[in-house]
């Protein structure tokens, strides 16, 4: 077993290139870079520490307090202390570091500082090579506004809407019944959904408008709360083209990217080629991109981002990215470049080392690829992100050797996951054929990964890859909301699981309890008259019977033989399993089974952990996940005078209180919003789960919570009929 890490990138190295230029023009000045600061964090942060040595480039890596232990702090020539949390966005320190330790260049990698156009301007100034645009080009089309009117200058579509400097309640409403509803919010400075809300009907514009702008203010600063407004496309889907260009006025499309399968306007899948796509509609979108690049003088690798309507075909200009893309691994693997490479040779001043035609017959010979964002968070609580430490974090060594699949990884057993930054553990690419194979490839691979220790979106997106929609390639933004049946159906959990469960709790108890420091239980080589018990509480989000408890009772009949009877509430008889042949090998605290059960042979993980002083089991099984409390084994509700609390709302997560929408003493029904929260620089309203009497907001705005602090408390029933 061995923790999930960053592999070797199947990618090809560029070769050395010498340029030459035109009679009378003047040659950009060639300047290898041998040193560079990486001012990111996490996978990115290790993925580019990988290509710099390779390159044979000296990589140093920063870290803030709360990624002190940090994978990515322990990789490079060296790693700086960056202090607080927000560090990361600290330029003047990141610059004066570089500049202390005599490093050449600084690579911002994505997100942070990687768009901001001052702090690359600053670069320039204190003489050190911004692996990235130049600072004019991003603050061109950083800029909502100013972008969409550089694009209708250079004739790349755009969609229809207002851009305009007045920003008055009035004028914006006024401005979006001409555009017509449904119309789409967004800050002039946004960037992963931030700041942005679909607004369906006039009645809704500005409560919507004040929580965008709360948002993006909180979210991009001052400046943050400017918004455009522009047609909502009913059905779109998110297309976007990877370019590249280098200083001697080369630019290439490196094929496109279909983002379109998304939570919060934010992506969770990408792959390429798009699916169903004419090869005119292609060329086209290749051609408006390099035409965007071109026209703000681009230099590196961007992403020009265009909304495709499904009903008729058309697209528009979205926005430019001016950094390198979370999903640019997709690109590099249906084209067997380094991107990162191409960025310290651009950079240095080298031409592009490939044609425009030598792309295009790269991709054609390397089939599709899709990239899947793994987050903490939970899909079937409505996405909510979460946090902690990372118990467990496993996939088979036999993927290892396999150029088809990569990792980009910056998280490993024992890691944390902190509330203070966006909650992405890694990103899983994968490459097939076809797309059809892309998609078995991906759908093997997520069911052989095991993550412990924080809720993860693994298990959505093995369900994503079964819905026939998608394997049709019938994507667009809406995909989970239209597909959410499909995709959040209950599943039956099978008494194996508990009967597997309760072998790899009990292997474990026994290992503990053996002497000299406790007594023989049992599992040894012999029968046992001895029966053990131990029971359930099922915690999975996807069981069709969240809550449920269930009993399992195991006897040892012989050698590695047993007995194991599964009890259910509402069920007249246990299910028994006789005679079960099992051997259960221990790796720390993971028990990996392997048990004959009638008719098949059934491989399980175990794997416990500790959460709020209760233990929490979870068990990977058939390539599925399943979440369960373990509780005494002769734990009833009843016998102890216990009932279920539903007095208070508590937060799902560590977060802090950005506002209450209720009152106390007010009456709600259930479903009402109660409380405004942010945690992972995302907001979420905590509905009401009932009708009730609001008795007392335990926080007001600002106050930081823990994960499970009571929010909102209501009047017991007693009391409010009275």
């Amino acid at each position: 077993m061995r923790s999930l890490r960053t592999k070797r990138l199947p990618l090809r190295p560029l070769p050395r290139y010498v340029s030459s230029t035109a009679a009378g023009t003047v040659a950009p000045k060639h300047t290898p870079i041998n040193s560079v600061l990486i001012a990111n964090r996490g996978e990115i942060a290790i993925r580019i520490n990988k290509t710099a040595e390779r390159m044979g480039i000296r990589a140093t890596t920063v870290y803030t307090d709360v990624d002190a232990a940090s994978w990515h702090s322990s990789v490079g020539f060296q790693s700086l202390a960056l202090g607080p949390s927000n560090a990361y966005l600290d330029g003047d320190k990141i610059i004066a570091l570089a500049k202390k330790n005599g490093i050449q260049a600084l690579h911002p990698g994505y997100g942070f500082l990687s768009e901001n156009s001052q702090f690359a301007e600053k670069c320039e100034r204190e003489g050190i090579v911004f692996v990235g645009p130049p600072a004019t080009a991003m603050a061109d089309m950083g800029h909502k506004a100013r972008s969409k009117e550089i694009m209708t200058a250079a004739n790349v579509p755009c969609v229809p809407g207002y851009h305009g400097a007045e920003q008055g309640e009035a004028e914006l409403l006024a401005r979006a019944k001409e555009v017509t509803f449904p119309v789409l919010l967004k800050s002039v400075r946004g960037g992963g959904g931030k700041g942005m809300r679909i607004v369906m009907a006039e009645d809704e514009f500005l409560t919507q408008l004040k929580s965008a702008r709360a948002e993006a203010r909180a979210s991009f600063g001052e400046g943050g709360e400017v918004m455009l407004v522009e047609k909502y496309i009913v059905r779109p889907r998110h297309v976007e083209v990877q370019v590249f260009a280098d200083k001697w006025g080369n630019t290439l499309a490196l094929g496109e990217r279909d983002c379109s399968v998304q939570r919060r306007h934010q992506k969770i899948l990408e792959e390429s080629p798009a699916p169903d796509l004419d090869e005119a509609t292609r060329q086209d979108l290749w051609d408006k991109a390099r035409k965007a690049a071109s026209a703000v003088g681009y230099v590196g690798a961007g992403t020009v981002e265009f909304i495709l309507d499904k009903d008729t075909g058309k697209f528009y200009f979205m926005e430019m990215n001016t950094r390198l893309q979370v999903e640019h691994p997709v690109t590099e693997m249906v084209t067997g470049l380094d991107l990162v490479e191409w960025q310290f040779r651009v950079a240095a001043g080298e031409k592009l080392p490939l044609t425009q035609a030598e792309v295009e017959e790269n991709m054609r010979q390397r089939g599709a690829a899709i990239e899947a964002r793994i987050y903490a968070e939970n899909p079937e609580k409505g996405f909510l992100p979460d946090s902690g430490k990372l118990v467990h974090a496993y996939l088979p060594s036999a993927f290892d050797s396999d150029p088809d699949v990569r990792l980009d990884w910056g998280f490993r057993s024992g890691s944390t996951i902190s509330e203070a930054y966006d909650g992405m553990i890694a990103k899983l690419i994968v490459r097939g054929e076809t797309r059809e194979r892309a998609i078995a490839k991906m759908e093997s691979v997520l069911r052989a990964y095991e993550i412990v220790g924080v809720s993860t979106n693994v298990e959505f997106l093995k369900r994503l890859c079964q819905t026939p929609a998608f394997i049709e390639g019938d994507v667009e933004t809406g995909f989970i909301d239209k597909w959410k049946d499909a995709l959040f159906h209950p599943r039956h959990i099978q008494g194996e699981v508990f009967a597997q469960a309760a072998l790899g709790v009990l292997s474990l108890q026994l290992q503990r309890d053996s002497p000299p420091h406790g007594e023989t239980l049992g599992f040894g080589n012999q029968a046992s008259t001895s029966e053990r018990k131990v029971a359930f509480k099922v915690l999975d989000g996807y069981s069709d019977k969240e809550g449920e408890i269930v009993e399992a009772s195991v006897a040892q009949v012989g050698r590695h033989l047993y007995n194991i009877s599964v009890s259910r509430k509402g069920e007249e008889a246990p299910q028994v399993f006789s005679n079960i042949a099992s051997e259960q090998v221990s790796e720390g605290e993971v028990v990996k089974l392997e048990s004959f059960f009638p008719g098949e042979r059934i491989s399980s993980s175990v794997v416990p952990q500790s959460v709020d002083n209760d233990t929490k089991i979870t068990i990977f099984q058939h390539g599925v996940k399943t979440d369960l409390s373990l509780l005494p084994p002769t734990w009833y509700e009843k016998e102890l005078g216990l009932k279920e609390v539903t007095a208070s709302v508590v937060a799902p997560m560590p977060c802090k209180v950005l506002r209450n929408e209720v009152k106390e003493g007010e009456t709600v029904k259930k479903g009402a919003p109660l409380v405004v929260i942010e945690s992972m620089k995302m907001e979420t309203v905590i509905r009401s789960p009932q009708d009730g009497v609001i008795k007392k907001l335990a926080h007001k705005e600002g106050d930081i919570c823990k994960a499970g602090t009571v929010l909102v408390a209501f009047e017991e029933e007693e009391s409010a009929s009275e």
